[in-house]
């Protein structure tokens, strides 16, 4: 999955989240999580900074890949999106963004081409600043809440039970993998391949 290849940048992959103590290991932040997981595994750490966020350019899939964790709150991660993909002219069917979803079953995983925002604050203020719903993305399952009435602020911003790690810990790595699969191959086989699968 991890080897050198020299040239421009040629993919973006976004990990979604909020920055800061405060929000780590939240629902909300299965993407800073899932990136988290695959720079650890190429042997790097995401701490330049740059394109309003925390990232690396590392050798993934074959592929030269600039990994970010916008650092602008989850609602503003476009502006971050769109000064990477600008910098480097990358279009959008090249940028992969992994995020939660709150639709999905704890550790589902559900690989899309193209779409809507889904109610996803994050993934809405890309689709605005790309100008654009081309761009795949991971969407990782953290859970419905519990009962219509509650907060969805709330449960997306609380942290998981003990009893959720081990469905979160293999859908990051799935996620990860997942991702690799777009570049390798494509959307479609991705989703062939990861979509729904859980432990």
């Amino acid at each position: 999955m991890f080897g050198m290849k020299s040239a421009a940048v040629d993919w973006l992959i976004v990990g979604l989240g909020n920055p800061g103590q405060k929000y780590a290991n939240t629902r909300h932040n299965m993407g800073f999580l899932t990136v988290d997981l695959l720079a650890e595994q190429a042997g790097v750490k995401l701490n330049k900074v740059k394109f309003k966020s925390a990232y690396n350019i590392l050798s993934f899939a074959g592929c030269k890949c600039l990994v970010m964790k916008p650092q602008t709150y989850m609602n503003l991660s476009g502006e971050a999106v769109r000064d990477a993909a600008s910098f480097y002219k990358i279009p959008p069917e090249h940028v992969i963004v992994l995020s939660d979803d709150v639709s999905l079953d704890v550790g589902t995983l559900r690989v899309r081409a193209k779409g809507s925002a889904g109610g996803q604050n994050g993934l809405k203020n890309i689709i605005y600043h790309l100008n654009s719903e081309d761009f795949p993305r991971v969407k990782i399952g953290v859970g419905k809440k519990p009962r219509p009435d509650y907060d969805l602020a709330a449960w997306v911003l609380g942290k998981f039970p003990a009893e959720d790690q081990k469905a979160i810990d293999k859908a990051c790595e799935d996620a990860v993998n997942a991702a690799a699969c777009i570049i390798a191959e494509d959307c479609a086989a991705a989703a062939q391949k990861f979509n729904g699968k859980r432990i």
